[in-house]
């Protein structure tokens, strides 16, 4: 065996041994000709989406990794770590040569490599190529057993040496390695395994955690706790051997259990296992459409569970949490019916709440839907018909057209409408044969009382006089749109019967306008992100507009405040001191109700629905907690949800009133209609 030495690099004479037949200048040259400067990845760091308390919903990560600088890991620990790894890391260069000498030696007795000689440099090189590898030819060239991928390592530990501290070395490679079980750096393997910090880390502890780094599958305590302790013991007596602690203290430490499995404490990630699984995978929807976070879908999500993102959204956890009792209370999720509720601030689209009768998952009696928000994204359902809820924005429309509120028509109880046009946007529709009626007050009714009664021969006349188009354009102002197709609600003759599928989050926002007296704010759900050092990321800042005459809201305020008075659909529903405005909604054989209702602070819509093909009849074959639903109706069945999710999220919350309306939107019993805006003529 002959012994080579050489200039390897910068005047650094390293004896090799086991590269039999190459020249001196031969290999000096070779690692002369590899690269110099070692160029890592930023570390993959595991983001945080928060609620607006700041309490965490949720961990994203494609490493559970939380990045300490060195002084934020205890002593102990480092000794350990250099004690197994490299013992006289603060010693020798990039290369310990003593340890490559005997390691090649071995591996050329063998035929083969039986062992290493790597440094914690060579090692923290090793490591950051791993992690930077984007094929598998890369991974395969970074993990090969090759002397030259050896030397690479070692061209680039010499480079990394002259750059870095020792210190700085070491913190680099403790917040990269793999600890096992799914934990990349000691600051999350001593949360992950024992409940503590880096810094708290005690010498047993440590000991465990230095011995994982060699092999982080087998020596894992979770796979097999036999090995991990013999692994641990081992590290022990090295550090003994090395003097760094004393034969007591490592006859103490051995003689402690390796860890308590009861302390593990796996990292939920993802929003599986969020604490509101459903708001959650909605928010990082958005996220995903944030350009802020990346060129392409792709590179968001891969930015969002690497970057260290703190992500604070708008969830209000007491309002969610009283949205979720509400939902409790009446349903279960073994139901046939499911049930959804969307809570939102007036004046800021802040979205408070969200909750929903089935939970997460894909077993019995749990569903991957989210009944609150449109076909966007995988999760979302698609929304439901909203039956007379519509009405809101023929009332709207009709006021912005100067209809007071007081505009008669004579509604009975049932009218022959087949082939009557109305008028649309682009011209006129009709139905060859359609013939509606009501189900409840027929008569000479004012806009209030066809409200209060929901009387759809009123609303139908009223939506033929406006035309069709000026409700339509007011409810896509108000943000609403069909939830499926995720196109403009379709102009038909029963329009404002709520033929088009609409989901409770659109509802309850549009309902807000009317609450801020005509101020439209697009639903906020992200309120700020933060980098992993602080910094802000552009976010969709909140857009609010003036899309209706503030008079015109308080004009609907007053109509849908009626229905919510003794005697109103809604007359059951009313709470406390409260101004509260609302409107029911059921749509054609019960298959949905609706409430959706307000107060100047809060806005909600809940709905009850059949969710599963073919859509039945509530009335029959449907269960709600536990029992068959008896009145199938928005005040009867979705009414209660609402009633009791507000009236609890409205607790402690400032006593507001409503705007009255001016007297010519009140109107008088010689109010003359406004010309020519009758579709008929």
């Amino acid at each position: 065996m002959s012994v080579l030495s050489g200039a390897l690099a910068a005047g650094l004479v390293i004896p090799l041994t086991g590269l039999v037949g190459v020249g001196t200048q031969k290999v000096s040259d070779a690692v002369e000709s590899l690269p110099q400067e070692l160029t890592t990845e930023p570390l993959q760091v595991r983001s945080r989406i928060f609620a607006a308390d700041g309490s965490l919903i949720a961990t994203l990560f494609a490493q559970n990794r939380v990045p300490v600088p060195l002084n934020r890991v205890s002593r102990v620990m480092r000794q350990a770590i250099v004690a197994i790894e490299d013992a006289r890391f603060y010693e020798h260069g990039a290369l310990d040569a003593k340890g490559t000498v005997r390691a090649l030696i071995r591996n050329q007795t063998e035929g083969s490599v039986q062992q290493g000689g790597s440094s914690i440099s060579q090692q923290y090189v090793k490591m950051s190529l791993v992690e930077k590898a984007a094929t598998a030819e890369q991974r395969a060239a970074a993990t090969a057993v090759t002397y030259q991928r050896k030397l690479t390592e070692l061209r680039y530990a010499i480079a990394l040496e002259k750059e870095l501290s020792k210190d700085q070395i070491l913190e680099r490679y403790l917040n990269l390695a793999n600890f096992g079980d799914g934990t990349y750096g000691v600051e999350a393997a001593a949360q992950h395994y024992f409940r503590t910090t880096a810094a708290k880390l005690t010498l047993p502890q440590a000991a465990l955690l230095a011995g994982l780094v060699k092999n982080p599958t087998g020596y894992d305590p979770t796979n097999d706790a036999k090995r991990a302790k013999d692994r641990r013991d081992v590290v022990l007596r090295r550090m003994e051997e090395l003097g760094v602690i004393t034969a007591e203290q490592a006859d103490d430490a051995i003689r402690t259990p390796v860890f308590d499995p009861k302390k593990v404490r796996k990292v939920p990630n993802g929003c599986a296992g969020a604490r509101y699984p459903f708001y959650c995978a909605y928010v990082v929807s958005k996220l995903l459409q944030n350009p802020a976070l990346g060129a392409t879908p792709k590179e968001r999500e891969h930015y969002l569970k690497t970057g260290g993102l703190s992500v604070t959204t708008s969830l209000d956890p007491r309002i969610q949490a009283a949205a979720q009792a509400s939902i409790n209370e009446y349903t279960s999720p073994r139901d046939t019916a499911v049930a959804a509720i969307t809570v939102i601030e007036p004046g800021t689209g802040v979205v408070k709440g969200m909750a929903q009768s089935r939970p997460y998952g894909n077993g019995r009696y749990q569903t991957a839907y989210n009944y609150n928000v449109e076909k966007s994204y995988a999760g979302g359902y698609g929304g439901f018909q909203n039956g007379s809820t519509m009405k809101a924005f023929t009332i709207a429309a009709a006021i912005a057209k100067g209809y007071p509120i007081d505009y008669r028509i004579n509604s009975p109880a049932q009218i022959d409408l087949s082939g009557q046009p109305f008028r649309t946007c682009k011209g006129y529709t009709k139905d060859p044969d359609y013939r509606p009626r009501n189900s409840t007050t027929s008569g000479d009714l004012t806009m209030v009382e066809a409200a209060r009664a929901s009387t759809n021969t009123y609303f139908l006349q009223l939506s033929q006089r406006t035309g069709l188009c000026a409700p339509a354009t007011m409810a896509a102002k108000l943000g609403l749109y069909n939830a499926q197709s995720l196109g403009a609600l379709d102009q038909v003759v029963s329009f404002t019967l709520g033929v088009g599928y609409v989901t409770p989050l659109m509802l309850s926002n549009a309902y807000a306008t009317f609450a801020a007296r005509g101020k439209y704010c697009m639903p906020v759900l992200v309120t700020s992100v933060r980098d992993k050092s602080g910094r802000p990321i552009s976010t969709t800042s909140p857009r609010c507009r003036q899309v209706i005459a503030p008079q015109v809201a308080d004009g609907v305020n007053r109509v849908l405040s009626a229905v919510m008075e003794p005697g109103g659909t809604g007359g059951r529903l009313t709470f406390g001191r409260w101004d509260l405005a609302g409107k029911t909604g059921t749509i054609q054989d019960n298959r949905a109700v609706w409430y959706a209702g307000y107060a100047p602070n809060l806005a909600a819509a809940s709905v009850v629905a059949d969710a599963n093909l073919p859509y039945t009849d509530l009335m029959y074959g449907h269960t709600l907690g536990g029992r068959d639903i008896a009145d199938p109706t928005g005040s009867g069945t979705a009414g209660p949800l609402w009633k009791t999710a507000m009236e609890r999220a409205m607790r402690g919350l400032p006593l507001r009133r409503f705007t009255p309306p001016p007297a010519k939107i009140l109107g008088g019993e010689n109010t003359e209609p406004p010309a020519g805006n009758d579709a008929s003529r």
